[in-house]
């Protein structure tokens, strides 16, 4: 079942300071495998996406929680989603563009809430995503998908300068 992004990611806008739809000038989306080469694959459609959106300056950051997400998405909920018979699990990433914000969102099957870890250790080589992320981005967050869709989305917010 095809799924309108605006519709699924209601929840991430009213979370977010009001937002003039107008304002919205570009969205692009890609379904990712349920293998981790996914994540290399999100990194570069990030990479042509942001370029065609003149936002190939922000790409370091924004690769890098894209990254983050997509790589939390494969390892905690992908393994711990309700297998549907015949179906791969979904993974699906977002990349939308408001006059000066930009919003990454990662969706998958699990229906479990992405948990941050102490970060105390810091010669642990895991466990620290969502510590990147929150000091990469403006902002980050989570819903559960509504409807007949299950999973959630876990999204990052950039701002972008004014370009007026």
């Amino acid at each position: 079942m095809a799924t309108n992004g605006s519709t699924m990611l209601e929840p991430l806008r009213q979370g977010l300071p009001p937002l003039d739809p107008a304002a919205v000038s570009s969205a692009a989306s890609c379904a990712l495998p349920a293998r981790y080469e996914a994540v290399g694959d999100a990194r570069r459609f990030t990479r042509r996406t942001l370029d065609q959106w003149d936002l190939g300056d922000r790409f370091d950051d924004v690769c890098l929680v894209v990254s983050e997400l997509v790589t939390n998405a494969l390892r905690h909920a992908v393994p711990n989603a309700p297998r549907v018979p015949d179906q791969e699990p979904a993974v699906r990433l977002h990349l939308m563009r408001w006059t000066e914000r930009l919003v990454c969102a990662v969706r998958d099957p699990s229906n479990d809430s992405p948990v941050a870890r102490a970060a105390d250790d810091f010669s642990a080589e895991s466990g620290r995503g969502l510590f990147l992320v929150d000091s990469f981005c403006d902002g980050w967050g989570w819903h559960p998908l509504a409807g007949t869709l299950s999973g959630k989305v876990v999204w990052a917010l950039f701002r972008l300068p004014n370009a007026g």
